[in-house]
Order: C-alpha cells, then sequence, then structure tokens
C-alpha cells in the first residue's frame, strides 16, 4: 500500500481489547502503518492473553504500551490522549464499552480515552446475547450521545459458535471509516459531489455490446479524493470490475441513457460534478431482442451494423445547469488519441465546463486500465495545470483541490 494523504503522519491511538478479534486489530495497525499513520496501540491486560505488544511494535514499529504504572512517565495517559488525531477502541468488549459509558478509568487505555479531545472511533466485539443485552444497548447509546462513532458489529458466526450480531467488522472497512472521520474537517466538508466512471454499454442483442476500454480507476480514484476531502459522494458507475470506495452513494448505470437520467438527478443539488466517465458516443441503430446468428445468415454473410448518436450528457447538464445553477461547478474529462489539447479547449468551451482534465489515452503510462495518469487542466482562462506522469491517485486529489478552490472552498 502506498502512503494516503489523509493518513500521512496522523497520529492514530489503537486500543485493543480483550477478543479473539485482536488478530484484526493487528491486520487494522499494519494497514493504517502502511498508509503513513503514526499508529500507537495500547492493551489491555486482558488484550494481551490473545495477542503480545512484540505482534504490535512488529507492524507498527512503535512503542507498544500497556500500562499506566510507569513511574518514569506517570502522565503517559495524558500525552498519548492529547496528541492523537484519533482513537480507535477495536475490538472492543461489552466490559470496556461500560466502563468508558460509565467513565471507569482503571487501565490505561479507559483513563486515555478520557483524557483524549480527539474523535473516537469504536468497533464491538463480543456474544451476540451480550451485544443485545440491555446495559450494552444503554452504554452503546449514551456513548453514541456524546459523538462516539460505532462501527459493526456485524452479523456471523462467534467463537462460541453461536451466530447473531457481535462480530467486529473487518479492517477494510474500519481502516475506511478511519479515513472518513478524519476528512471530517475537510476542503468539501458540507458539500454534495458526483462522480461519472467506468464505461457504458449499447447492446446490440442480449449477449454483444459496443463499448470503449474504461475501468473506472481514475474516477474510482476521484471519488476517493473527494470523500478524504470531506464531500458527501455520489458514485455514479458503469460496468466496472474495480473495488468502489467505501462510503460512497453508489448507482449503478450500463447505458448512456441511464447515465445521462443517474446525473441529471445527482446534480440537481450538487456542488461539483466530475465527468470521468467514458461514454459511449455511438450506439446501434436497431437492437435485436435476440442473439444474432451467423449460422441464421448463410455461407457469405456479413453484419452491417448501423449506428447513431447517443446523448450528449455534459450539453444536457449544461442546459440544466443554465436553469438551476447546479452543479455550482463542472469538470469534465477529454480522452483522446491526437490533436489533445485543441480538442480539450473546443470541448471545454462548448459544453460549459469550468474546468477540463485532458488526456491522450495513446501516451506511455496513461489511459485506460492503468494506475498512472498524464493530464493537462484547463479551464476557460487557458492551462491551470499540466501534470507529469502521476498515480491516479495523485491526479484525483489535485483535481479535487483545483475544485475545491472554484468553489472557494481552499483556505490560503
Amino acid at each position: 500500500m502506498n502512503p494516503i494523504t489523509i493518513l500521512k503522519e496522523k497520529r492514530i491511538l489503537l486500543g485493543v481489547t480483550g477478543s479473539i478479534a485482536c488478530y484484526k486489530a493487528v491486520d487494522l495497525a499494519s494497514k493504517l502503518t502502511q498508509a503513513g499513520a503514526l499508529v500507537d496501540v495500547i492493551l489491555t491486560e486482558l488484550a494481551e492473553k490473545f495477542v503480545t505488544p512484540l505482534t504490535f511494535r512488529s507492524v507498527t514499529g512503535r512503542p507498544v504500551y500497556t500500562s499506566m504504572w510507569d513511574l518514569a512517565d506517570h502522565v503517559r495517559h495524558v500525552g498519548l490522549g492529547e496528541s492523537a488525531d484519533l482513537l480507535i477502541i477495536a475490538p472492543a468488549t461489552a466490559n470496556t464499552m461500560a466502563k468508558l459509558a460509565q467513565g471507569i478509568a482503571d487501565n490505561l487505555l479507559t483513563v486515555t480515552a478520557l483524557a483524549a479531545r480527539c474523535p473516537v472511533m469504536i468497533a464491538p466485539a463480543m456474544d451476540g446475547a451480550m451485544f443485545e443485552h440491555p446495559a450494552t444497548q444503554a452504554n452503546r447509546m449514551m456513548l453514541a450521545e456524546r459523538g462516539v462513532t460505532f462501527v459493526g458489529p456485524a452479523e456471523g458466526r462467534m467463537a462460541s459458535g453461536l451466530s447473531g450480531w457481535g462480530r467486529m467488522v473487518e479492517p477494510p472497512e474500519l481502516f475506511a471509516r478511519a479515513r472518513a472521520i478524519l476528512a471530517r474537517t475537510g476542503p468539501l466538508a458540507g458539500c454534495k459531489v458526483v462522480v461519472s466512471t467506468g464505461p457504458t454499454r449499447e447492446p446490440l442483442d442480449p449477449v454483444r455490446f459496443i463499448s470503449n476500454r474504461s475501468t473506472g480507476k481514475q474516477g474510482l480514484a476521484v471519488a476517493q479524493a473527494a470523500l478524504d476531502a470531506g464531500a458527501e459522494v455520489t458514485l455514479i458507475a458503469g460496468p466496472i470490475s474495480e473495488p468502489v470506495p467505501l462510503g460512497v452513494t453508489r448507482v449503478d448505470v450500463v447505458t448512456t441513457a441511464d447515465m445521462a437520467e443517474a446525473t441529471l438527478t445527482a446534480v440537481q443539488d450538487a456542488d461539483a460534478l466530475f465527468m470521468v466517465a467514458a461514454v459511449a458516443d455511438f450506439r446501434p441503430e436497431n437492437q435485436s431482442d435476440r442473439k444474432i446468428k451467423k449460422t441464421e445468415m448463410g455461407e457469405n454473410w456479413g453484419l452491417a451494423i448501423g449506428l447513431e448518436v447517443t446523448l450528449d450528457i455534459l450539453s444536457a447538464v449544461k442546459e440544466q445547469r443554465e436553469k438551476t445553477g447546479y452543479p455550482r461547478v463542472s469538470l469534465g474529462f477529454a480522452a483522446e488519441t491526437h490533436d489533445a489539447f485543441e480538442y480539450g479547449r473546443q470541448k471545454l468551451l462548448r459544453k460549459g465546463l469550468n474546468l477540463i482534465a485532458v488526456n491522450d489515452v495513446l501516451a506511455d503510462g496513461a489511459g485506460f486500465g492503468v494506475d498512472t495518469n498524464r493530464v493537462v487542466l484547463l479551464s476557460s482562462a487557458g492551462v491551470l495545470e499540466e501534470m507529469p506522469l502521476l498515480s491516479k491517485t495523485a491526479v484525483a486529489e489535485r483535481l479535487v483541490h483545483h475544485v475545491a478552490n472554484a468553489l472557494g472552498k481552499n483556505n490560503g
């Protein structure tokens, strides 16, 4: 995993309590560390029955804390609590949740939680009956009312062999939720953002279609960058197989007409639109309702496919925007194979965009199906930024930054 901007140098305090789900906390600590966070771990006495401090130290490269009775640092809890950007307690047992709810501070984790001034995220892990008990539910409600974020629990099989609600959620979901909490103060906090990604498909018959090579990688990176900036993100996705960022509202579409309808609906009150999708420009004039069989066409058959132009989504957005004022900022993409700059400039003006990201899909390391891109960002005033070959993640972060600027959301 490459370092992630929003997590780089962030101080994450991970509290681990006595549950068999401790093994998941090791994976979470590793993922956060690989992403660039500084992860300090506090183990309760019972957590040490399941996993050793050395395990966490091996994946974080940092000291692991177990006791508040350290004479060399008698106010360790204050230092840990004051310096943290986020406190995660995962797994959190029913016992620890009860202590936190009542303000009981009898170990290093609970006393640090009282001293912490940062956001707190809790991932419960316990048997289903324990989680459903009125006492646990009351404690959970009390902590939630104080602003604690609960992630899970999930439903499934427990260590007891029983099934129910009580399993700790998986590390990728905790990772994503931690990322979202840190994004709350981002430049796009409170903004609604719409991102389209992937290809569209125009059917010829039930098994064949006209499409393109888009995998959706760049649009998904933009969606994640917008989430990291604090935005509420609606992702309009054509047929893609890449994993979608946790936290987006996903709308699946297939045809250009589907994408147009979803986009025009989503941008009605949106602050920004990132039209990253590679929309099919043509569709068959006629669509067969059954598979076209070559055996039915004779030995010397030939098939001519008549094409017609699909709906121009950005032009439709422009028309709607002129009436409603939304989206406030529109960014389009121009994926070209020649004369990319000139075609991009014309598209920017013709479709009433604030910004357009132009890339030559035939250039080395750019285009479809790869993890890098080379983009020139244009506005009506000219070139805003000419990006060298970068990861699509880095490209996405820069695009989001420019859109935040256009919305007046960046400080300084």
